[in-house]
């Protein structure tokens, strides 16, 4: 089983009441909610650990982990609000502002972190709690723990508009990239964290901090895989966007799902280093999920059979 590590919100989506005037809906969401039920959708047998509140969208979030299949028996309730994520489109592209004080996400601290991790294969750690503390350190705790054992994968969808320390958030992610096997960043991440220059020469300065894979993707240029043996490209599907809520959690999933698929959801497959084949199906399956989310509303990643 695959364990993500991370929020579990709900965002506020942009609609058009029958009056035609502008409001909000409520959906589940956040980075590693999506990616949990995207996973599950893929036939993955995943659970979900982050701090989840008992108020009414908590019970809503619950609700949908239950009905895709995804194990939320590790998470830590709390009579705290649920984080609110209010979203605006601009030309189909996702912008937040995030409702997260004193949340049950946020609050989240290492004296809730689960004991046993018995049946867990890997461990999935990405979005906005890799910046707000205290929950931030918590995960970082549980990432840290064990650097040797479960197979890791980041992908810490940086908005810099969230990040009150930057120094702070920095230190942390290059710590966690350290003892990371993958490390996926959009070409923006990337500038972000590392600074201008050509994208290739970046991700292998990431490889020499410790992944052994570096997924870079650039949105309708697709995704590259860099290793030590190279590098492997997949383009991204033409398809039409509606939205792009949920495209990069939907293809963190469906990366995972193919490294599962070819039985290489191991540090060991990583350390070796995967071949070519191996690599061209997980992104290419991370590449076709992604594009069905992309043409749906809102976070809504595709089942198995919807790739065939």
């Amino acid at each position: 089983m695959i364990l993500c590590c991370g929020e579990a919100l709900i965002d506020m989506l942009p609609r058009k009441t029958e009056e035609g005037e502008a409001s909000f809906a409520p959906y589940p969401g956040g980075a590693v909610f999506n990616t949990a039920v995207a996973l599950a959708r893929l036939g993955v047998g995943t659970g979900l650990f982050t701090g989840l509140s008992r108020d009414l969208f908590g019970a809503r979030l619950e609700a949908v982990l239950q009905l895709n299949g995804v194990e939320s028996g590790l998470a830590a309730r709390s009579d705290r609000p649920t984080t609110l994520a209010f979203v605006t489109l601009t030309d189909g592209q996702a912008e937040y502002a995030f409702y997260d004080e004193n949340t049950a996400g946020r609050m989240l601290s290492t004296s809730d972190l689960p004991d046993d991790l018995s049946g867990i294969d890997a461990l999935f750690f990405g979005g906005i709690s890799l910046a707000m503390e205290p929950c931030a350190e918590a995960y970082e705790a549980l990432c840290l723990r064990d650097p040797n054992g479960r197979l890791i994968m980041i992908d810490p969808n940086i908005r810099p508009d969230f990040i009150a320390d930057a120094d702070r958030y920095r230190a942390r992610l290059a710590r966690m990239i350290a003892v990371a096997d993958i490390v996926k960043l959009s070409d923006e991440d990337l500038h972000w964290l590392e600074g201008a220059g050509e994208i290739s020469d970046l991700a292998q300065g990431l490889l020499a901090k410790g992944p052994k894979l570096v997924l870079i993707t650039e949105g309708r240029a697709g995704v590259t895989a860099h290793s030590a043996k190279g590098h492997v490209h997949v383009p991204a599907e033409l398809v039409e966007v509606v939205d792009t809520v949920g495209a990069g959690d939907t293809f963190n999933a469906g990366f995972l799902a193919g490294l599962s698929d070819a039985s290489c959801l191991t540090k060991s497959a990583l350390a070796i280093g995967l071949d070519d084949a191996v690599l061209t199906a997980a992104l290419t399956l991370g590449v076709k999920a992604a594009a069905v989310t992309v043409s749906r509303a809102g976070a809504n990643p595709p089942m198995r059979a919807d790739l065939s």
